[in-house]
């Protein structure tokens, strides 16, 4: 596939549908782990314009800065810490509409305002999560937790 995205408008469903058969068509065929993490964030930052979007790679005891588009960030997180964590503990997709009401907030950056994450399993183990911040207040939903958990389970170590 061309390394160029169809960018479309329209609703955030329109948006991923749109989004996923592309997502897909960059990983066709490529093996390496952090070209597709890499081209996965590039992919969403491109169509949605999330403040921030990466990955978290489970390393030992903690969470590792990988791939990601967005201003520098946090780059270690131990698991139950932060929203980040917090997914990785409980291996489940977690939305936070405000992040300021999040007990134990990491504030990587003070512009983030909401927050979704997203882990990424392998035969129920979590080896890394999917993050992404807006500097809006309750900007993801339940369409977002959808689609965002089917590409993440495009992606495999």
């Amino acid at each position: 596939m061309a390394e160029d995205l169809h960018i479309i408008n329209g609703t955030k469903k329109e948006q991923y549908e749109a989004l996923i058969p592309q997502i897909k068509g960059l990983l066709v065929g490529e093996t390496d782990l952090v070209a597709n993490l890499a081209n996965v964030a590039a992919a969403l930052k491109e169509q949605f314009h999330w403040w921030w979007i990466g990955f978290y790679l489970v390393k030992k005891d903690e969470l590792v800065l990988g791939p990601f588009q967005g201003p520098v960030a946090c780059t270690r997180i131990r698991k139950g810490r932060g929203v980040c964590g917090s997914s990785w503990e409980q291996a489940r997709t977690l939305i936070v509409p405000d992040v300021e009401k999040f007990p134990g907030h990491i504030a990587c950056s003070s512009a983030s305002r909401s927050e979704i994450v997203v882990p990424l399993l392998h035969d129920g183990e979590v080896w890394g999560v999917l993050d992404a911040d807006s500097e809006l207040l309750d900007h993801y939903d339940e369409t977002d937790q959808y689609y965002l958990e089917m590409i993440v389970a495009l992606l495999q170590p």
